[in-house]
This record gives C-alpha cells, structure tokens and sequence, in this order.
C-alpha cells in the first residue's frame, strides 16, 4: 500500500549518505527534512570511487546525465610495490566491469557527486515531494514523548518532527548517541593523508608524467603503508589518499592540515616517483585520524534507526564506505515506501535485516584488509602478491560478490541498463 503524502522521514546528517537517503525516499512519495550541523551543504576537496554496487544505486535514482557530466573513469586498477614502482597485477576496468557487472566503475571530486545528490534533492521537476534542508542544524536532543513522532531538537531551539528519525551522521553520530547505543568506535592506530594534486602539475614533471597516459586506480603497497591515487574531473586533479601509521593526539583531535613535506617524509624511501607526486600537494591537504564501530546489528530503536558510518563505520581499504551507505539508503526506501505509518516499525526491522549482516562482511573484510595491504617484504607479502595477481578480490570478499547484483527486491534494471552513453 503506497504511504500517504503525510508520511515524512527527518534525516540527521547531509552528507552523501544523508541526500542519497532523501532522494530515495523522495522518489517513493515520502516527504524528507534534512538536518545538517554545517553552515553551509557541502563536501570535503577529495575524491570518491564508486564501484558498480554504488554505481547501480545512483544510476537507478535517474542520475545518469548528471553523473556522465561529472565522472572521470578509470581504464585500469594497478597494484605496485613500495620501493621499485614494479607493478604487481593491472585489472582492466571501463568497459569489461560495465559488461560484466552492468554498471560503471567511476571516479568523482567529492563536492561534485554532492551537488548532484543535492540538486536533485531540490529540483521541482523531480518525482515525489522536494527536500526539506535546514543548514546550522546541530541535533542536541531526541524528544519520544510520542515514540512514533520522534522529535529531532537542535542546538538552537528548533524542533523537527516526522514519523522517522535516522541518523546519517557519520562516524561520531550523535543520533546513535542519543538512542544510548553502545559505544562502538575503535581507533584503528593509523591515518591518512588527503591532498589534491593539481593535474597541470602532474603533466609538467617527467618523473610524474605517466600518471595521466592512461586513467589509473593505483595501490602502492608497501611495510606499515600503502598509498592510493587516482584522477577526478577528467584529470584536472590527482586525488591521493596515504594510509601511515597515526601521529596526530587523538584524545585531542583526529584531524588537522599537512604539508606537502610531511607527505614526502611519510613515503621516505619509496620510488622516488613517490616522492616526486608527494612533493606537488598544495595547501589544503589534510590528516586524519582513522577510526571504525565494531560490527554490531543494532541499528533500530522503534522509529528512529541509523544508516552508513553511524551503524557500520569501515576503514577505507575495501573503498566502500560511502558505497554502503549508499546500498543502506536504497533498501530503506524500498522498506519505508512500501508502508503507511503502522507498518513503520516492521520495515525499519527488515531493513536492518536485509543490510546489517551484508556491510558487517564488508567491515570486517576491511579490517582485515589492513595488515594485508601493510606487510613487511617476505614470504607472507609474496604470497599476497600472488593472490593480487588472480585478482579476484582482496583478503576476505571477492570483488563478484560486492560488486554484482543489486540490495533491492524489485530493481528499476532499465535505469542502469548496459551500453551507457545512450
């Protein structure tokens, strides 16, 4: 029974998670209001992969056009050692994984995929009710005097009722602390450094150079470390991302600004191409600490539930954080569409059991991922490089199993029907 358009769904936490959220549940006729603590919407300067699961989501939201304006796509996925550059496996990306998954493997400026999420959260044409966004909207405070009305308070007075509350406010969501979940968040004794390389500056050096022939996805592993690199905006920009372990005062702050000389002295003793492409972040890199939540399938209190970082945070070495948010957001449109208001209850509980067990794999195999991307040269690390070269996933899943097929019960399969371009 399709829900009545009274039905509406607070949403704590407008970051790429939180908007695909809205916008699926704004195609399934519910009515969305987005709280962001920010004082303006917006994303971090960095890059995004998509890989196909993410990639058939959005695509099955409509965002076809706006995402072929704003992708960079990757041709190959190339793992190299730390101290030589010597590749140990190349996977061809592009048009093999849109043949055999039916959905891209693409490349974003983080800022850009938000925008897009954005707009069509807002645009009047849209299907189903506009969004609701509230800027500067720090949630303090969940009033259930009426547990099937949560009330979401901010920090400044104003309430914001609805029928659902979910909390996709990241890693240190408040929303879960207010349900008085179990604290979860582990500190994993690494960080990693972000910069944005401008492409120009790429092309201008011969030690660099190489890196725009051809669009890349590139892992560098090395002892204690490993780097990634990528191309967004067509190669304006080499998005880099270098996991090293942790010097930043976590009990202080888990995150602060790096210099291009920090980044060089990180990667002291790799291939000097390493140093050379360290060398050209300009000022806004930045450090973070990394942390993640422990596995664990509680996600629903009666009508308020969690979605993306906030139940099952990841560290970055399966690239699917954003992807799984992204998975969460699909199925709980599905679930909460398919209700009126009684039925809410009951499709928040299957949606936690349709997705819980699936990102808590995920989680784990990112873990694990870890010690197998950090090794030190021997025996161990030659066997891993074997296993690179079958390519066919990583430490614990395979690359089929979280890339193929979709989290829904009944797929739109025309929006992201194969050849793309059309």
């Amino acid at each position: 029974m399709p829900p009545s358009q009274s039905y509406a769904v607070t949403i704590v936490g407008g970051g790429l998670g939180g908007l695909t959220t809205a916008l699926a549940l704004r195609q399934r006729g519910l009515r969305t209001i987005v709280l962001e603590q920010a004082p303006e919407l917006g994303e971090v300067g960095a890059g995004i992969q998509t890989a196909p699961n993410a990639s058939r989501i959005l695509l099955g939201l409509g965002l076809r056009r706006q995402l072929e304006a704003i992708h960079t796509e990757p041709q190959d996925q190339v793992r190299r050692r730390w101290h030589d550059g010597a590749i140990i496996a190349q996977l061809p990306l592009g048009e093999r994984v849109k043949r055999k998954y039916n959905a891209p493997y693409w490349h974003y400026h983080r800022a850009d995929l938000h925008r897009v999420l954005l707009d069509a959260c807002l645009d009047g044409e849209g299907v189903g009710p506009v969004s609701e966004v509230h800027t500067s909207a720090k949630v303090t405070e969940i009033d259930r005097t009426d547990p099937t009305r949560p009330v979401a308070v901010s920090e400044d007075g104003r309430r914001f009722d609805a029928d659902v509350l979910i909390g996709a406010d990241g890693v240190r969501s408040a929303v879960r602390d207010l349900m008085g979940l179990p604290d979860t968040l582990e500190f994993s004794g690494e960080m990693a450094y972000r910069a944005l390389i401008p492409g120009d500056k790429i092309a201008a050096d011969p030690a660099t150079r190489f890196l725009l022939d051809r669009l890349h996805s590139t892992i560098w592993y090395g002892p204690d470390r490993h780097l990634v690199h990528y191309c967004i905006r067509g190669g304006e920009y080499l998005n880099v991302v270098a996991i090293v372990p942790n010097t930043l005062d976590v009990e202080q702050t888990w995150t602060g600004p790096a210099t291009a000389d920090e980044l060089v002295e990180a990667y002291s003793g790799w291939d000097d191409r390493v140093a050379a492409m360290l060398s050209k972040a300009e000022g806004d890199a930045s450090k973070w600490a990394m942390f993640r939540r422990r596995r664990d399938p509680v996600w629903v209190d009666g009508h308020v539930a969690l979605l993306g970082d906030a139940c099952h945070a990841m560290l970055p070495y399966q690239a699917q954080g954003a992807s799984q948010a992204m998975e969460d957001a699909a199925v709980l449109a599905e679930e909460l569409g398919g209700v009126t208001r009684d039925g809410i209850a009951g499709a928040l509980t299957r949606y936690v059991g349709r997705r819980a067990k699936h990102a808590g794999m995920v989680q784990d195999a990112s873990l694990r991922n870890k010690d197998f991307y950090h090794l030190p040269d021997g025996p161990e690390q030659e066997e891993r490089d074997r296993v690179l070269r079958e390519f066919n996933g990583e430490s614990d899943v395979s690359y089929d199993w979280l890339w193929n097929g979709t989290p829904l019960n009944d797929p739109d399969l025309e929006s992201f029907h194969y050849p793309f371009g059309r």
